[in-house]
């Protein structure tokens, strides 16, 4: 059976990387301080091996369930006659608000944030942080995942435009892609461009737990975690307990979620 876990986000995320990357290499927002190619061994190595296992325990679950609740009516959305165009937007925006629950809870409850720091401990931020995440995160995720997918009733094709966009939003607002000004002030309207989501990149706790729309910037906005007026150029991507390159290597983020717990 077709999983968009497991064939289409992959082919995303691998398009995306190549672009993005190419696009930062030509208009940088600014220059690495530590190696590139040693950061994206890291992470790149780290998100092979999520992959593989998440493979392995869920293999096609979530494009099982997709199938499940459409075919016997199951789900919100397979209770009410509407328009096709309009279930597929209503099983993005839901899913989206969700990751951005997720996503907070994620910084607040201490034994999720043991996870997520993770992707946090990146020193520099570019696409290939947007692939940066604990096994551990990713299968819980995966598992609320199916669990929302059920409950909403998603379909398969509406699952897999919100894997489209999630993918490449993620991608989008994590690269160090120069951006105009003027498109960031219009995107940011609706959506989360690299300089919003830069700022919740930052060292700086009160910074860092603000911002965590993936696609849109709405629920941000409407619950007051939106932070904007923050220089750019002052800002510092990682967490202050970890300062150094060689303690955040692949092993060490392996391992991470149990040695101490770091704010």
């Amino acid at each position: 059976m077709f999983d968009p876990d497991a064939l289409f986000r992959p082919l995303i995320s691998l398009g995306g990387l190549a672009l993005f990357l190419m696009l930062e290499l030509t208009v940088p927002y600014r220059e690495s301080s530590v190696s590139k190619t040693a950061r994206w061994f890291d992470n790149l190595g780290l998100t092979l091996f999520n992959n593989l296992i998440l493979f392995l325990i869920f293999g096609s679950a979530v494009a099982a369930t997709a199938y499940h609740v459409t075919e016997h009516r199951i789900g919100v959305l397979n209770l009410i006659p509407l328009p096709y165009w309009i279930k597929v937007t209503v099983t993005v925006v839901f899913m989206d608000f969700m990751l951005y629950v997720w996503h907070l809870l994620n910084h607040e409850m201490p034994m999720l944030w043991r996870f997520h720091r993770v992707h946090h401990t990146d020193l520099n931020m570019d696409v290939s942080t947007a692939t940066r995440f604990h096994l551990g995160e990713l299968a819980i995720s995966a598992g609320i995942k199916i669990g929302l997918v059920y409950f909403l009733g998603a379909d398969f094709t509406a699952v897999i435009v919100f894997e489209t966009l999630l993918v490449l939003c993620a991608q989008f607002h994590h690269s160090s892609l120069k951006v105009p000004e003027w498109f960031e002030r219009i995107y940011w309207i609706l959506f989360v461009p690299p300089s919003m989501h830069r700022i919740h990149h930052s060292v700086v706790i009160k910074e860092r737990n603000t911002n965590y729309g993936t696609i849109f910037s709405l629920w941000d906005r409407m619950l007051e975690t939106l932070l904007k007026d923050v220089p750019q150029e002052r800002i510092r991507i990682g967490v202050g307990a970890y300062p150094r390159f060689e303690k955040v290597r692949l092993r060490d983020l392996l391992l991470m979620p149990f040695t101490r717990a770091v704010k």
